[in-house]
């Protein structure tokens, strides 16, 4: 038996000047978007709470700053502290989301001030620190680490503005149209083993590692996730009213709960409509649904005589390539997503049509397995076979367990830096604010499959 193929290291080249260039475009990215949804509205709303789900939008800002300063210029850089008197405030642990607007936070002017002035020491540690020798600061670790905690802040951040009421104060160009031309309903994902999770990946966190070999029987996959226009049919059929495709769970929440449809989503005499972004607007029935729980998701998927994927299935059809039988980063391939493989960023304020995005297809030709909507999958949150929390284990550690359900791929919100073939999302099985939504899975039926 020939060796496996090497994972790819797509930071092992660089200089290490241009590691350190690699490292400041990420984090000024990431940052350039913080200022714009921050600076999207006044300061009022900034601190507001918009939902109880969510922390102000001031908040966010100040907890990027205080975990850049903790991590880079106190730990990294060894500085001295700039504000050791707010660590407790801006510590996500010691407050749930509800009772942070009656904390003593910085103000608008504040934060960004404070922001400010964390970035330009972190930029000056950046420059001077050597990115070997120590594991948190190999190929930039911690930088990439604090770039995708920003970027994952930003998502928060963009789904409180869904929250918010009030006009529109986002724009964003319309994403792609799905290409003319058929495509399968659903591909076969064939069984047998394949390696899960990375260990070469630079920036990976914790809980996408070590990479290690699972085996997952043959299974069919939706080519592209659940659009609004199916998800109507199980809405008018009487979906959420019939107890028999829910689970105990499931129906124990959406009858408290009294919940009717996707969140956002309101019955007219004319249809569906929904408000996305302060906008008003017809369920567009090509788009993939979003903003429903695991628990919606796994109806659905009961309803129409399927399963939601496990996580392993999932990775397996997004990163498989039966040709070389080797796991890729992307269903693409090694290389970074661009504007022709995903719908990632930010750069629209919507998932594009069912179809799209034919460039960023699996081998299998299942499509758009990164970017538009986060999948809800059927397995719990846990460690892989020889994990080990780094560099704390307030990352990942302390939320395995049955509790939180795993997601997969990101969406329209996540930037590429926070996304990957590995990586791991996980919430609550009742959260519908996230821009979740999931595609279906399915056993062979009995010699459908040789």
């Amino acid at each position: 038996m020939s060796a496996p193929v090497p994972e790819y290291n797509p930071l092992r080249e660089l200089s290490p000047q241009d590691l350190r260039a690699h490292a400041a475009e990420a984090l000024t990215r990431a940052r350039a978007r913080s200022v714009a949804l921050t600076d999207a509205v006044d300061d009022e709303d900034l601190v507001r709470q918009h939902s109880k789900l969510m922390s102000p939008l001031v908040w966010d800002l100040a907890h990027i700053g205080s975990q850049e300063e903790l991590w880079l210029v106190r730990d990294v850089g060894g500085r001295e502290a700039l504000r050791p008197d707010i660590d407790d405030i801006y510590d996500a642990f010691q407050h749930a989301r509800a009772d942070r607007p009656e904390l003593p936070l910085l103000s608008p002017a504040e934060a960004r001030r404070y922001v400010r002035e964390v970035r330009d020491k972190a930029f000056d540690v950046l420059e001077k620190v050597p990115l070997e020798g120590r594991r948190i600061t190999d190929s930039a670790f911690a930088f990439g680490m604090i770039t995708q905690h920003e970027q994952q802040h930003d998502e928060t951040m963009l789904a409180t503005h869904q929250l918010r009421t009030g006009d529109p104060v986002l724009s964003a160009p319309e994403p792609p149209r799905a290409p003319a031309g058929g495509y399968p309903a659903e591909v076969l994902v064939p069984g047998g083993p394949f390696v899960m999770g990375t260990t070469a990946e630079p920036w990976a966190l914790d809980n996408e590692r070590p990479a290690h070999e699972v085996v997952v029987d043959a299974f069919f996959l939706d080519t592209t996730p659940v659009t609004c226009g199916a998800y109507v049919e199980f809405l008018e059929s009487g979906g959420y009213a019939e107890e028999r495709w829910w689970s105990p769970a499931g129906w124990r929440y959406r009858t408290e709960h009294g919940i009717t449809a996707p969140r956002f989503w309101k019955r007219a005499q004319d249809g569906w409509w929904r408000t996305r972004f302060g906008v008003h607007e017809r369920v567009p029935a090509a788009e993939p649904v979003v903003h429903v729980s695991f628990h919606e998701a796994e109806a659905y998927a009961a309803w129409a005589g399927k399963r939601l994927p496990t996580e392993a299935e999932w990775e397996k059809a997004a990163r498989f390539d039966p040709a070389s039988g080797r796991s890729r980063r992307y269903p693409w391939g090694d290389e970074d997503p661009t504007a022709e493989h995903a719908n990632l960023g930010q750069r629209h304020l919507r998932p594009a049509e069912a179809g799209a995005y034919p460039a960023g297809a699996s081998p299998l030709g299942v499509r758009q397995l990164i970017g538009d909507v986060w999948e809800w999958t059927s397995t719990d949150f846990h460690g892989y076979p020889g994990f080990a929390a780094f560099p704390y284990r307030e990352y990942s550690e302390v939320f395995f367990g049955p509790e939180y359900k795993v997601l997969r791929g990101g969406s329209f919100g996540t930037d590429a830096a926070a996304v990957r073939g590995t990586f791991r999302n996980w919430d609550y099985p009742i959260r519908r604010q996230i821009f979740s939504g999931f595609r279906c899975a399915r056993d062979p039926l009995p010699g459908e499959v040789a």
